[in-house]
């Protein structure tokens, strides 16, 4: 299955994100080893476009109820039994 975000395919997770979003992922999330200088001036960037597009934060939690109410699938998720509990045997004698 294709998706399309306006006229560009999106191919993986990441495409999709940055086609909808309009920006890059990493300037939202950041790269590994980034100097706290371009850390900065990312940052500078991210509150700049919030700015200039305050309803961006509520259309993303939209953007994210849609894919996953049309993908459910991707959280069926099997619960991990736990252990059963080990108990201790109970101790004999007297506390000092």
């Amino acid at each position: 299955m294709r998706t399309y975000i306006g006229r560009q395919q999106a191919i993986s997770p990441e495409d999709f994100a940055e086609l909808a979003l309009g920006t890059p992922v990493e300037l939202w999330l950041g790269v590994e080893g980034e100097t706290d200088e371009e850390r900065a001036a990312r940052e500078d960037a991210a509150r700049d476009i919030l700015a200039e597009s305050p309803n961006l934060p509520d259309d993303l939690i939209r953007m994210a109820a849609v894919v996953i109410e049309e993908n459910q699938d991707l959280f069926d998720v099997i619960p991990l039994t736990r252990p059963a509990r080990r108990r201790r045997p109970a101790r004999k004698g007297v506390a000092a």
